[in-house]
């Protein structure tokens, strides 16, 4: 009843910048949080991003003061802007979601299908 649809990969030079947006459909009471993810061929998938109500955020060692998440209640929309992309930031960049479709339901986890990042030196 949940999808999250995801844009914006692509390839990239170094030092480049690319923005993924990750939008929520269906039935959907409240959101939250929202997060990013990513995995990279033959590594585990780890936590980037993560945004929070009222926008608390909280990133990666790695990516900290590089990128920044945000997110449109409104649109029930997540965006993570990259800056100063590295080839170490390839991989496959997930969006992530805590659910509830109704007032008083458990919060269920919905994944994207992913979106390839490529960063070449």
């Amino acid at each position: 009843q949940v999808q999250l649809v995801e844009s914006g990969g692509g390839l990239v030079q170094a030092g480049g910048s690319l923005r993924l947006s990750c939008a929520a459909s269906g039935t959907i009471f409240s959101i939250n949080p929202m997060d990013w993810y990513r995995q990279a061929p033959g590594k585990q998938r780890d936590l980037v991003a993560v945004i929070r109500s009222g926008g608390n955020t909280d990133y990666a060692d790695s990516v900290r003061g590089r990128f920044t998440i945000s997110r449109d209640n409104a649109k029930n929309t997540v965006y993570l802007q990259m800056n100063s992309l590295k080839p170490e930031d390839t991989a496959v960049y997930y969006c992530h979601a805590g659910v509830q479709t109704r007032p008083g339901s458990p919060v269920f986890s919905y994944w994207g299908q992913g979106t390839q990042v490529t960063v070449s030196s």
